[in-house]
């Protein structure tokens, strides 16, 4: 994850979700595999927030049912809400395997929450972002229910074209800010932040009165937003983003919901952070690529993808659709690519376990776009001893700025 690539592969995944007109019209059978870097579960994010003096819900995390009761009964809340912990949106329309329907549920009675919980752990989660079978839920977040007397949003992330951070907000929260900035783009709000003088607080606080925050509630909103901001830089975060960033009856602001992005270039002074990763949700296959720092896609095609860059890998992607043909998979090697990685791919490909010997792709394509490896490509083995999927089938070998080498089956 610490590799420079991880932010161009996924990059690749939003743009390949995202293009309807090349690849889902010539295909619409070929779906993605959900592919994350480092995302962590609500509770952890919240528990950072909360950490830096950001003010957030109540809550504890349980694993059994036992567990969830006792909390529920030491949070003491008129009302409480119980979210199963998984990665995938749409928790709250989600079913389960148990038979429960909704990953989110609102009570006054803990003991309903104990109950609850044990409908939920242990059971898998189907929404519209898992795969059909859904993913296993581990934990549940048992938290205060708190009223919202108006949503706002609130983010901060890092754009190329400003050089360094930008807090952007809008009034209008809880609903997806890419309809607001479509509908009514007069009422997202930007601010450019000097990385070196950080945010003032005459920023802070023309933010929170563009919200609509008014008195005492806007002096707290600008100290919350102030405080966002000094965690975005203590995390090495890309984007913090808060939706809702609410207020309550009782006069309070609150982040209610936040999505934190982290560089996985800062790994290394990160750890405990990244140290917090749950690969329990990841494929097998990504999890033994990760080891060797390759960046694997599943895809639900026939043919092989072997890649040295995000850039070729869309065009190989195109190519291969242009020509009736499906992608397999996308496994990215990387900027610094070794050898061994090379050789540690080519085993991945021949071991995936969603694809038995008698049924591999018919098709292999492998993408090179560095030196390294154009001259490891030259040195490949005998033909003999390739796989022998590999050697009987088709196989296509393309070079950055040269053409395809085709080999045929002989």
């Amino acid at each position: 994850m610490a590799s420079p690539v991880a932010a161009q592969a996924r990059k690749l995944l939003r743009d390949l979700a995202l293009r309807p007109p090349l690849l889902a019209a010539r295909s619409q059978a070929v779906q993605l595999t959900p592919r994350r870097w480092l995302n962590l579960q609500e509770y952890q994010s919240k528990k950072l927030m909360s950490d830096n003096g950001v003010k957030v819900q109540r809550f504890f995390v349980a694993d059994s049912a036992k567990e969830a009761l006792e909390a529920a009964k030491r949070l003491n809340a008129k009302e409480i809400v119980l979210k199963a912990q998984i990665l995938a949106g749409g928790r709250g329309k989600g079913v389960f395997s148990s038979g429960l329907k909704g990953g989110v549920h609102l009570t006054k009675d803990p003991q309903v929450v104990g109950q609850l919980a044990k409908q939920m752990i242990g059971y898998n989660l189907a929404t519209k972002q898992t795969p059909k079978e859904g993913v296993k839920v581990n934990k549940v977040m048992v938290a205060e229910a708190l009223d919202i007397s108006r949503e706002t949003y609130l983010a901060i992330l890092m754009d190329r074209s400003c050089n360094g951070p930008v807090l952007v907000g809008s009034p209008q929260g809880g609903v997806d800010i890419e309809e607001v900035a479509a509908s009514n783009p007069e009422l997202i709000f930007k601010e450019e932040i000097d990385i070196i003088e950080g945010i003032k607080d005459s920023q802070a606080q023309r933010m929170a009165e563009n919200l609509g925050f008014l008195g005492p509630l806007k002096n707290q909103a600008a100290d919350q937003i102030k405080k966002l901001y000094n965690l975005f830089l203590k995390i090495d975060a890309t984007q913090v983003e808060v939706n809702p960033f609410g207020e309550t009856p009782e006069g309070q602001v609150v982040c209610f919901d936040a999505k934190i992005n982290f560089d996985d270039n800062a790994e290394f002074r990160q750890k405990d952070i990244f140290a917090m990763d749950d690969k329990s949700e990841n494929e097998p296959i990504e999890n033994e690529a990760a080891k060797y720092d390759l960046k694997y896609i599943g895809l639900d095609g026939n043919i092989a993808c072997f890649v040295n860059g995000a850039g070729l890998a869309m065009a190989t992607c195109d190519i291969i659709f242009l020509n009736g043909g499906k992608p397999a998979n996308f496994l990215d090697l990387g900027g610094g690519v070794k050898e061994a990685q090379v050789y540690q791919a080519f085993k991945l490909l021949t071991a995936d376990p969603k694809e038995p010997m008698s049924t591999r792709p018919k098709t292999s394509s492998v993408t090179v776009d560095s030196p390294l490896l154009q001259l490891w490509t030259w040195r490949m083995p005998p033909r003999s001893l390739w796989p022998a999927w590999l050697r009987s089938d088709s196989f296509i070998l393309t070079l950055g700025g040269r053409r395809p080498l085709s080999h045929k089956k002989e």
